[in-house]
């Protein structure tokens, strides 16, 4: 049976809503304008759904030459090349990232509606922010994602969770990039390299799953069944894996509907901290 791309997902600001995509171009740091975005709180750290389940609910699209965030039916308008002089050296957990600032008023658009000082900035470049990956040795150059540029998760591997939960949840909890139409459940912790559509992919390392899969992210609910009955049956050392973390060889453009082809497998489980 072959393997089809079912879903395509960038999601331009970290830990704000995805946008559905059927082509999306990928590109060494991740899929073109996903996590170029994010929020710093007041001392200049990353903010995600797990200090804020709310985020959430901030909705983004993308669309002649803007990027729209829409939150309680206010929207907020910003150029994707928009930003100011100002650059503020961050991390994203041990990686230095180097970001610029949007603009003031962003920044307080976003205050208001979380009640709490927020700054949003922007990657500076695709060079801005390198990942190393000890398994492999190798520097990675990565958006504002947790750790790597691409999650690929199968559907198969949905299903063996909901069969085991007491109400089914979405693929959405656990935000993917990629989601292929799979068979066996967790098979793509296996894949060594593949290629779907133009580009190519080389498999990082199972991707190491936090709180974040609690919330749910229509509702910004928390519910901790998903996370308690993974640790039973996918507990790694100290993680609870679901999906895959995946590196782009070879940029190039990938559609839903394209066959994902698998150059090697292997059972070996990656420390899944590295």
């Amino acid at each position: 049976m072959k393997l089809i791309v079912k879903e395509l997902w960038t999601f331009p600001v970290k830990s704000m809503g995805g946008i559905s995509m059927s082509q999306a171009k990928a590109l060494k740091a991740g899929f073109e304008y996903d996590r170029r975005w994010m929020l710093l709180d007041h001392e200049n750290k990353f903010i995600t759904q797990r200090q804020v389940p709310e985020l959430a609910l901030f909705k983004t699209s993308i669309g002649d030459g803007q990027l729209t965030l829409t939150y309680n039916c206010e929207s907020y308008h910003i150029g994707l090349e928009e930003h100011t002089s100002e650059k503020i050296n961050t991390k994203v957990w041990d990686d230095d990232a180097s970001t610029m600032t949007v603009s003031p008023m962003v920044d307080e658009w976003l205050s208001d509606a979380l009640k709490m000082k927020v700054r949003l900035v922007k990657i500076c470049n695709d060079q801005s922010r390198i990942h190393h990956n000890k398994n492999h040795d190798i520097h990675i150059p990565v958006s504002l994602a947790d750790g790597y540029p691409y999650l690929v998760a199968g559907t198969a591997s949905l299903d063996l969770l909901n069969s085991k939960l007491d109400a089914p949840i979405q693929m959405s909890r656990f935000r993917p990039n990629i989601v292929v139409d799979t068979t066996e459940a967790h098979e793509e912790d296996t894949w060594i390299e593949c290629k779907a559509g133009t580009a190519e992919f080389l498999n990082m390392k199972p991707c190491g799953r936090c709180t974040m899969i609690t919330i749910d992210q229509n509702t910004a609910h928390i519910n901790n069944e998903p996370l308690k009955i993974l640790n039973q049956y996918r507990k790694s050392q100290n993680s609870v894996l679901f999906g895959t973390n995946m590196m782009c060889t070879k940029e190039g453009l990938v559609t839903v509907g394209d066959e994902t082809i698998v150059l090697g497998t292997s059972r070996v489980d990656p420390d899944s901290k590295k």
